[in-house]
């Protein structure tokens, strides 16, 4: 039951790809506390995925973008303040993809082309998201922009490839660009680094199910969910967290603050 947090805003969901993804969830949280939202997903995903499901069930509309194209940006924005009669109030980026990661290839061997499409989809997105945002002037004062990160941007974890960088840089142009948004227009730019989340795209990284588990019993509080990360995502749309900018806000159950769990030494 929505408690109206979102009365009145409107926004734009990347990377709704089927009933697992955190995207998915958002959007459905965001309609609830009283949002109006535009999907959008690169033509292939929605050709993959189940985003008509979703855009029926919401009753909103959809935008295919390739996220790494300024044409399609333009357009996805232009239409979205069309659709939704106005500018935009929110954003979210949950976007991210690696053919390394997905064709295996070892971290000491990779291929950098594919490093560079995945620096390119999974972190430069955000930033001409953000660049063509403001060039358009489609943020109302006070929106809040948010993009999905996870901690191995800032410790490793070697099965994950050079996807840590892309968030490296992904939390980098959320503080870089978070000052610029400040000052013109007092949007507000966040990164959330969430737990490992049953997903279809992270359940595709090597050994995911034993990480997953581990993680669970390391975080005092187990392994957030995608239905509380949206939760989290919902407050930082609102306006109840109109100061918080420019940071990397774990939500992740304590795990970033943990050293060591008994529970871990049980097995």
């Amino acid at each position: 039951m929505g408690h109206g947090l979102l009365s009145g805003k409107k926004g734009i969901i990347f990377g709704a790809l089927d009933s697992k993804s955190i995207a998915w969830k958002v959007a459905e949280r965001c309609v609830e506390e009283g949002a109006q939202i535009v999907l959008t997903n690169a033509p292939v995903a929605m050709r993959l995925g189940e985003i008509n499901e979703l855009a029926t069930k919401l009753n909103c509309q959809i935008v295919p973008a390739d996220a790494t194209s300024i044409e399609d940006l333009e357009n996805l924005i232009s239409k979205s303040m069309e659709i939704l009669g106005g500018k935009l109030d929110f954003v979210l980026h949950s976007i991210g993809m690696s053919i390394n990661v997905r064709k295996k290839k070892d971290y000491t061997d990779l291929n950098y082309e594919w490093m560079k499409t995945t620096f390119d989809v999974s972190a430069i997105s955000f930033h001409k998201v953000m660049q063509t945002a403001m060039k358009m002037d489609a943020m109302n004062e006070w929106g809040s922009i948010l993009a999905l990160t996870y901690i191995a941007a800032q410790r490793t974890f070697p099965d994950y490839s050079e996807m840590a960088e892309s968030k490296a840089l992904l939390e980098s142009f959320a503080r870089s660009f978070g000052y610029h948004w400040a000052k013109k227009a007092k949007v507000r730019v966040n990164t959330i680094s969430q737990s490992p989340t049953v997903t279809t795209a992270g359940s595709g990284v090597k050994g995911f199910g034993d990480f997953f588990g581990y993680a669970d019993k390391m975080s005092p509080l187990g392994n957030a969910s995608a239905d509380a990360c949206a939760d989290y995502c919902v407050t930082m749309f609102s306006d109840m967290t109109r100061m918080v900018t420019m940071q990397n806000l774990f939500h992740d159950g304590g795990f970033s603050s943990m050293g060591m769990a008994p529970e871990i030494l049980e097995d």
